[in-house]
């Protein structure tokens, strides 16, 4: 017989329900409850808890849901398995993310349960989730952002179960990081292309107001302009854009991709002749737009599977994956 016991906090921000969901899930990661031991029954937990029964029914359903308990018929509720739960905190669902969170979940074994949540870069909600998270997973997947307050805050999670992700900013120096390089390595791509590159006589960068892209990629675009006397451009507001022809323009959101290919398609200008295109972060669409599109990308299936190796066995330390660049005939 277990001696799980269950308390309220009943000044918690967490919903009630959620409270006895997260008290069993952190019994069972700390081995307090095991496979096979029982749960406290919907009498008793209403009699030590002042739940109600259709909110004890609620948490007690949404375990089951998750595998994580089962129920036997005039028996009760018992622990069905080890929980593994992983949370993977992103900042927005696009569609290279969809890569990266579908990679990690298939690469998983069938005893993980991966829980998506996104922050929009919005430092409140950041704080709100993480604080609710603490203590309830086995490992924590973040994709950080660069504001002052995020290492404070995810300081109170276990460092030993912390992995940040993407972005090597805000972080303990001793960290757990699966990153990507947004400086040097695009450099390197575009000196992989400067023969396509040669053809046009500017590099127009799209670097909109409203993206949290990191500023040191355009600081290394801008580094290769002045090395091979191109001249450099950027926009931040796409209202009123007009294209230039001899010009290769490089994008860093969708949206913005969007708004050039429908605007070349207007002019009848030739991607790869009269203007040149580089999207950054590949998708599984861009190869098939048009002729293709040429991105910079990092491997974002590759980092899932990296991802699901520092989950599975315990991985310490940095790993950076590689940013590369895919030719298309868009350039």
């Amino acid at each position: 017989m277990s001696n799980f016991n269950f308390t309220l906090d009943p000044n918690s921000t967490i919903l009630r329900y959620k409270q006895l969901v997260h008290a069993v899930s952190s019994a069972i990661q700390s081995g307090e409850l095991k496979t096979g031991d029982p749960l406290p029954s919907v009498n008793s937990i209403i009699k030590s808890s002042s739940l109600s029964r259709d909110t004890v029914f609620k948490a007690y359903a949404e375990l089951k849901d998750r595998g994580t308990i089962e129920s036997i018929p005039n028996k009760g509720y018992f622990v069905a398995k080890e929980q593994k739960r992983v949370f993977l905190f992103l900042d927005t669902f696009k569609a290279y993310k969809e890569v990266l969170y579908s990679t990690i979940a298939q690469s998983l074994p069938s005893d993980y349960i991966v829980d998506v949540h996104f922050h929009h870069y919005n430092i409140d909600t950041f704080e709100t989730i993480i604080s609710n998270a603490a203590g309830q997973y086995s490992k924590y997947m973040i994709m950080n952002f660069d504001d002052p307050k995020v290492a404070s805050i995810t300081s109170q999670l276990d460092a030993n179960k912390l992995i940040f992700i993407d972005w090597n900013t805000q972080t303990e120096h001793s960290a757990n990081i699966l990153n990507q390089d947004f400086g040097p390595a695009v450099l390197d791509c575009m000196k992989e292309v400067k023969h396509l590159l040669g053809k046009y006589q500017a590099i127009h960068c799209i670097y909109p107001n409203y993206t949290f892209h990191p500023y040191e990629t355009i600081n290394n675009i801008k580094l290769f302009c002045s090395q091979e006397g191109l001249r450099f451009e950027e926009t931040d507001d796409m209202s009123d854009f007009k294209l230039s022809l001899n010009t290769a323009y490089i994008v860093f959101e969708d949206i913005d991709l969007a708004t050039l290919l429908s605007i070349a398609k207007e002019k009848k200008f030739v991607l790869g002749e009269d203007i040149g295109i580089v999207s950054y972060n590949e998708t599984p669409m861009k190869p098939f737009i048009g002729n293709g599109i040429t991105v910079i990308s990092t491997d974002f299936e590759k980092m899932g599977n990296v991802a699901a190796s520092y989950i599975m066995n315990d991985m310490k330390g940095k790993t950076t994956i590689p940013t590369t660049v895919r030719i298309r005939e868009s350039l």
